[in-house]
């Protein structure tokens, strides 16, 4: 599932991290892991990469990195607010320098008129700040709309470096 020029991005994200003897953490949704199985395809990622939450349920999302129960209630679950909480949350749960969140509607169904098939929300949080990104990918399928939020994740890592 991972093509060449994600891969290659990881890469980047890897030596970048080191390279500042920085440690990130995932949080992840939509994406089920891939962002961190991306970055440990690179020989030596455990000197950057804590490890990763795999938020899918909303419970795990507030079991597991501390996302109130409430905020999902009042926003749902693909929103900026629950990205912002998510990459907080796993940041203050791992102790490290950087957190990327995804959450989002990879398909083929859960789509809305308000939230369609595609939409995808980012957050990037370090000690300082938090940064979000939204993107809308379409109904290009499943595995693309993975695919895509995985490069999308990566690039804002090395945006934030």
């Amino acid at each position: 599932m991972l093509d060449s020029e994600t891969l290659a991005l990881a890469k980047k994200v890897n030596d970048r991290l080191i390279v500042a003897d920085h440690m990130m953490v995932t949080a992840e949704s939509c994406t089920g892991g891939l962002i961190a199985a991306s970055l440990t395809t690179v020989a030596g990622s455990s000197r950057m990469l804590y490890g990763g939450f795999v938020t899918y349920d909303n419970r795990a999302k507030t079991d597991m990195i501390e996302v109130p129960a409430d905020l999902i209630s009042e926003h749902g679950a693909v929103s900026e607010p629950v990205a912002r909480a998510m990459a907080e949350g796993a940041l203050r749960k791992a102790g490290v320098d950087l957190a990327v969140s995804v959450t989002g509607i990879a398909g083929p169904g859960g789509g809305s008129e308000e939230k369609p098939i595609g939409l995808v929300h980012f957050a990037v949080a370090t000690k300082e700040c938090t940064l979000h990104r939204k993107e809308e990918f379409g109904d290009q399928g499943r595995d693309i709309v993975r695919q895509l939020s995985v490069r999308v994740a990566l690039e804002m890592v090395l945006d934030s470096y």
